[in-house]
């Protein structure tokens, strides 16, 4: 998820936006003692000077690492938050909870970047106190008594935002655009209730579209009111996490005619339907399901996957500079010319294809069977055998058009294994290719 939430931040820049680091936060990070960022880097194509770093732990640790962002001189810096939240059968963190990503480019106009807000003031308040924890292994999260959670962050939340309204020079009926998100919903819409913004003034509330997203819930959040934000109006976020954090931000003239490649909104409208609870259940690791009767799947080995980076994980494929053959994965030798060691890199991430013919297999291993094998033909050359998601084994055809995704294949020994899937091209871009 933070891999596509970045690839969108990435194709609404301006071409060549070169990230000078890269920020990920997450409360469910798929290692511990490795740093998880230089995935999502290999994964984007970074270059290799981009630094990358993980904000780990907790929810704030997302908001500090886009205030890191935004408070650091240089730019850009690409900030990636991302979260799987998992709540134990039947309970509350089960029901209201979502995973979700989200990403930001922050940097100064003069790094070449569309600024569409410019921060006016930030505060923060901090208290030691239990009101969310899990310990190292656990695969759910405690919370303490709901009176006790509102108790304790309202008044950090007041003091935080009382702080930063003063720093911006405004009052509270000055707010165009109020976001409140955290841990805690009870402690949230009570300081709604008594922050003195105009009711009019509270953003909608995606936690019933998308759940409550953890880390990434408050900048899915701001990127939404961002989206729907007018030149000059000021938007506030507030976040009680660990106890609260209030950025305030005015949104530019530049809002007026920015055309994200994808809206938080069209993402939420093109979601996929129709996840079984028993398939749910089994990618979160609480449903043992009896296994396909075929062997176990092998740990990726260290040094072949670190030959192949850039192919493995950056989907970059190679063209022949004498008759422009695209290879896919990269040849040091030209099927069509045969010519040798003559190629360049060509990274095919974000090229679209066609399927040309597939297949479903219901005996492969898979945490989501059936398996639907397919080739697809690249726009402009190449072709890959490669599998789909995110697609219904009964509608495939040949002829649709999809594009590539990175996911998870499997783990196995303690590794996970990641590569390209191709998917179904988001219906909210087709539609605004149409219409451009």
């Amino acid at each position: 998820m933070a891999v596509e939430a970045a690839r969108l931040a990435l194709r609404s820049a301006p071409p060549g936006t070169s990230p000078q680091a890269l920020y990920v936060s997450t409360t469910s990070p798929p290692y511990l003692d490795k740093t998880n960022a230089t995935a999502v880097h290999a994964a984007l194509g970074l270059d290799p000077s981009t630094v990358a770093a993980d904000l780990n732990g907790s929810v704030r640790s997302a908001v500090a690492a886009l205030g890191l962002a935004l408070d650091s001189a240089g730019g850009p810096v690409l900030v990636v938050a991302s979260d799987v939240r998992t709540g134990l059968a039947g309970g509350a963190d089960e029901r209201d909870g979502g995973d979700g990503a989200v990403a930001f480019l922050v940097g100064p106009e003069a790094s070449g970047l569309p600024v569409l807000a410019e921060p006016m003031a930030a505060a923060s308040t901090t208290a030691e106190f239990l009101d969310r924890w899990r310990t190292p292994g656990q695969i759910a999260s405690r919370v303490w008594e709901e009176r006790f959670g509102e108790h304790a962050y309202v008044p950090l939340a007041e003091a935080a935002f009382t702080h930063a309204l003063k720093d911006a020079g405004i009052t509270a009926d000055e707010i165009d655009v109020l976001v409140v998100t955290g841990t805690h919903s009870r402690a949230a819409r009570r300081f709604l209730a008594v922050s003195g913004v105009r009711r009019d003034a509270v953003a909608p509330d995606l936690t019933p579209s998308v759940g409550n997203a953890g880390a990434a819930h408050p900048g899915l959040a701001l990127a939404d009111a961002l989206d729907r934000a007018a030149p000059g109006q000021v938007v506030a976020l507030v976040t009680l996490a660990d106890g609260a954090d209030v950025r305030v931000f005015r949104a530019t003239d530049v809002v007026a005619g920015y055309a994200p490649a994808s809206t938080v909104a069209e993402q939420i409208r093109s979601g996929r339907p129709g996840l079984s609870y028993a398939a749910f259940l089994t990618w979160r690791g609480q449903l043992v399901r009896e296994p396909p009767r075929r062997p176990d799947p092998e740990a990726p080995a260290a040094p072949p996957s670190f030959r192949s980076e850039a192919w493995k994980l950056g989907f970059t494929g190679s063209r022949c500079t004498s008759c422009g053959t695209r290879h896919l994965p990269p040849n040091r030798v030209c099927v069509n010319c045969r010519v040798v060691d003559q190629m360049v890199p060509e990274r095919l991430a974000d090229v679209p294809a066609t399927v040309a013919t597939f297949t479903v297999d219901r005996l492969a291993y898979s945490l989501s069977p059936p398996v639907v094998a397919a080739v697809v033909d690249f726009d402009g050359g190449g072709r890959f055998r490669c599998e789909l998601t995110d697609v219904d084994p009964e509608a495939v055809a040949i002829g649709d058009r999809v594009e590539m995704s990175f996911r998870r294949l499997y783990t196995a020994g303690g590794v996970h294994n990641y590569f390209w899937k191709a998917r179904p091209v988001r219906a909210g871009r087709d539609e605004r290719e149409e219409r451009g």
